[in-house]
């Protein structure tokens, strides 16, 4: 009985810490909007992807630029590359957090350099808010520039 009683508590403590970590980098009045927003930006505005100004997760999909290839795709993993070397092991990875921090940057989230830090410590790297303004200025240079 008490197996269960703890996996019960655990698994409860684990689910409120995940709906907690969803939300880190937005106000609650942010988190609240992203999740009615996952379908409005698509009705509402499909030339603005701007529109969809929210990095939780549920309007990522309607304002990520297109995946770059060739030339581009190359200098957006020089930019990665540039912060640290080891993010780019795995490129994929690394080219789908620099599209998806494009989407918070022309989203207008808030603490993009924070947000960028989280989004590419991976793989046991851990980034600072320094390194993610790095990131931000490469991206900004390459695969999403400021309009």
């Amino acid at each position: 009985m008490r197996i269960r009683t703890t996996t019960a508590a655990i698994a409860a403590v684990l689910a409120f810490a995940a709906v907690g970590c969803s939300s880190d980098s937005d106000n609650a009045d942010d988190s609240k909007a992203g999740t009615t927003k996952s379908s409005a930006p698509e009705a509402s505005s499909p030339s603005s992807p701007s529109s969809s100004a929210d990095d939780s997760g549920a309007a990522k999909d309607t304002s990520l630029p297109a995946e770059p290839t060739g030339a581009e795709r190359d200098a957006v993993l020089a930019a990665v590359r540039d912060v640290n070397a080891n993010l780019t092991h795995d490129e994929d990875k690394a080219i789908d957090a620099a599209r998806n921090q494009c989407a918070a940057l022309d989203g207008g989230a808030a603490d993009t350099d924070h947000t960028a830090a989280q989004r590419f410590s991976y793989d046991g790297i851990t980034l600072t808010d320094d390194d993610g303004s790095h990131i931000n200025i490469g991206l900004r240079k390459t695969l999403c520039p400021a309009s």
